[in-house]
């Protein structure tokens, strides 16, 4: 995919391939930094992945001049403006601007900002770049952020504080899974599953509900191993042989039937997908076990 960043006019691009066929540009206009923009262009794209994109983004556009250059910039190409202007003013001239440019546009906050408004009956602070207010919801994600690292790769305890604990060989994404689901606000622990040595004790007496094990296609991981062996200049190359990652992944499986845990197999997921797919699980897996107990 061809990707490029734009501050006002000037455009640097990055793997610049040659396209099988035109891309499309989607211009990323904000009167901030761009980032909720941005991270729905990536949904975007997911969408479709045999379109190639150029990402053109024109940050801390405070002005109609500013909004006039990136419409200028899209106008006559294959091109979709998309913006996060907070202020009415500036929303009103995006779309005038856009519609006299002929240029296909989004806008992502006008309509929930007014649909909220009506809602709530309150007005919209209209300031550029908030941020939401450091609420109780801030803090624990913090605090779970902090709980991940603490307990990362086995290290201490904490399994039994845990709201989820993630069981696997190493490089099955245990660590940033951990992370991620602790800025959504769940505490995680995760156990590797190391060749010829059991799993802490501790693991067979917690709660079995929010146990969730990971797995990996084995020619993946040896792929995952290998460029990690050679970006840290390591020689251990058992570490990432086939015959030894076949026994890993099945001293793995067979902890994981011990425990009785779901397992989810990472190979062509992303973290936010493996994320989701494990919160599915335990809040299933939960409410199972309330019902159970409700029953006896």
């Amino acid at each position: 995919m061809t990707v490029s960043v734009a501050i006002g006019v000037d455009v640097i691009r990055e793997n610049d391939d040659v396209a099988t066929q035109p891309s499309v540009e989607l211009h990323i206009v904000s009167d901030s930094t761009g980032e909720t923009a941005a991270r729905l262009v990536q949904a975007l794209e997911a969408q479709f992945p045999e379109q190639e994109f150029e990402e053109v983004r024109h940050a801390r556009a405070e002005s109609v001049d500013d909004l006039e250059l990136a419409v200028r910039s899209a106008r006559g190409r294959p091109a979709v403006v998309i913006y996060t202007l907070v202020d009415p003013e500036m929303r009103d001239a995006m779309r005038r601007l856009c519609r006299r440019a002929r240029v296909h546009y989004c806008d992502l906050l006008g309509h929930p900002i007014d649909a909220v408004v009506r809602v709530s009956g309150q007005a919209a602070r209209m300031t550029p770049g908030s941020r939401a207010p450091l609420n109780p919801a801030y803090f624990r994600r913090i605090e779970a952020m902090e709980f991940a690292v603490k307990y990362d790769d086995g290290v201490g305890t904490g399994l039994d504080e845990a709201d989820i604990v993630l069981v696997g060989v190493s490089r099955t994404s245990k660590t940033p899974l951990s992370i991620y689901l602790g800025y959504l606000g769940h505490k995680v622990a995760n156990v590797p599953v190391v060749k010829g040595i059991e799993p802490p004790r501790e693991l067979w007496e917690i709660d079995p509900a929010k146990i969730v094990g990971l797995t990996i296609d084995a020619n993946r991981l040896v792929e995952i191993r290998r460029g990690r062996l050679r970006n840290l200049g390591a020689r251990n190359r058992q570490y990432a042989e086939l015959i030894e990652i076949y026994e890993e992944l099945e001293q793995a499986t067979q902890i994981q039937r011990r425990l009785g845990c779901p397992v989810i197999d990472i190979s062509e997921l992303s973290i936010e997908e493996t994320a989701q797919r494990i919160l599915r699980t335990v809040e299933s897996r939960r409410a199972e076990a309330e019902a159970a107990r409700a029953r006896v």
